[in-house]
């Protein structure tokens, strides 16, 4: 193994997850739905509570994990999250119910984040979390800046795509529409952005502006 690697597992095995957590992440792997990195879990947190983050719009709830750190580092926020399966959701309210998560802080929608983005109000989250269908990343991203206030931060699971974004011989649809995202926005003067390595990667966006 690799110095990298070493200190790529060692990052992530670090991690005391929750129990709540940890139970919501058997469950999402047991269903067959990828869920985020503890490591990626962990780091979302410390954003969400360094940003004292009262306002949270999920892409992509699965069962609960991505949200539960979310609310873990933003203690007093409430978290939107748009899945396009009920049973998903049925499953992550129970997880957020079990995690001591009062339901009046959670607000689950159902349906295509295609659909649902466009009829969102603007500059109205502090984060934006974004672990939907990879194919629409470059998509959800741009409702995302839209939706974010300015100042508030875009946070993109999965960013380097099982490793395969790093590699040029890779040119399947999914890591080249991550590749362009992560190239396009490191270049773009409307953000501030960065790139961790953590769990599958995690691009950082924050939004520039008044």
């Amino acid at each position: 193994m690799s110095h990298h690697d070493q200190s790529w597992k060692f990052a992530n095995d670090i991690v005391a997850e929750p129990e709540s957590i940890q139970a919501a992440r058997a469950q999402s792997l047991e269903l067959g739905i990828e869920p985020v990195a503890p490591a990626i879990g962990a780091q979302s947190a410390v954003i969400a509570a360094a940003s004292k983050a009262t306002s949270i719009l999920e892409v992509g709830t699965g069962v609960g994990v991505s949200g539960l750190w979310l609310l873990r580092g933003g203690s007093s926020a409430t978290l939107t999250s748009i899945d396009v399966e009920p049973d998903h959701l049925h499953s992550a309210r129970s997880n957020f119910t079990e995690a001591g998560i009062q339901p009046a802080r959670v607000r689950l929608i159902t349906g295509r984040a295609r659909d649902v983005l466009p009829r969102m109000n603007e500059n109205a989250y502090d984060i934006v979390f974004v672990d939907a269908d990879p194919a629409g990343a470059i998509e959800y991203v741009e409702h995302a800046l839209r939706l974010a206030r300015p100042g508030g931060t875009v946070l993109v699971a999965h960013a380097l795509w099982k490793g395969r974004v790093a590699d040029p011989a890779q040119r399947d649809e999914v890591t080249t529409g991550f590749r362009t995202l992560v190239t396009e926005i490191a270049a773009s003067p409307a953000v501030v952005s960065a790139l961790s390595t953590v769990g599958d990667g995690l691009l950082q966006l924050t939004k520039l502006g008044d």
